[in-house]
């Protein structure tokens, strides 16, 4: 059966499934744009009417995952939470269950080397995903007293931190990294272990 050519529908969608499928199974390097094209049914040539390169079409498939990811995020953050810690918490696993569902948008993301900066459509996106933190840190440490508490920025970027780590070391399955804790409690234990050491939460007895 002949490949299709430029009238394929939405092409360029087809081809950002294609590339996620392709980056979750060989990661962002181990796929060419003749692979993205034949695994969406159309012709190399095809791909050029839509992408400069394979480059282009992994920061088109980060962007949308940040579009994701930061809707998980907000939806986690205002779903009912009846405490700022409990909203707080909840976008740490809502970090988890992204990287969990979304393994191609994931790895196009964190892990392909290709910058936020890429376009201005990326930046915005990847940028309205990190102020949802940034907003939880924000609200969370309003009762700490303005001389000693840290900027939001920098907050939400150590949970964010805390949050990759575990998802690199124990959520994508690498080989010799096994834990007897749940990814969830390990990152629970570390945001509250973070939080304690800023006062916010008081120790155990």
């Amino acid at each position: 059966m002949p490949k299709r050519g430029y009238h394929h529908g939405n092409l360029r969608q087809a081809l950002v499934d294609a590339a996620l499928k392709l980056i979750a199974e060989k990661g962002p390097t181990g796929f060419t744009l003749s692979e993205a094209a034949k695994a969406a049914d159309v012709t190399p040539a095809a791909v050029y009417r839509h992408f400069e390169g394979r480059e282009d079409l992994i920061a088109e498939a980060a962007r949308q995952g940040y579009e994701i990811f930061g809707a998980l995020l907000e939806y986690a953050y205002e779903d009912g939470n009846p405490t700022a810690l409990a909203a707080f918490e909840a976008t740490g696993r809502a970090y988890l269950a992204f990287a969990r569902k979304y393994p191609g948008h994931y790895v196009a993301m964190f892990e392909s080397g290709v910058s936020v900066n890429h376009s201005p459509e990326l930046a915005t996106a990847a940028s309205k995903s990190a102020s949802v933190m940034e907003q939880a840190a924000a609200r969370l440490s309003e009762k700490i007293p303005p001389s000693k508490r840290p900027p939001a920025a920098m907050f939400s970027a150590h949970i964010w931190a805390m949050s990759h780590g575990v998802v690199e070391l124990y959520t994508r399955g690498n080989p010799g990294t096994h834990s007897p804790f749940s990814p969830e409690d390990l990152l629970e234990s570390g945001i509250l272990i973070y939080l304690r050491g800023l006062g916010l939460i008081e120790q155990d007895d």
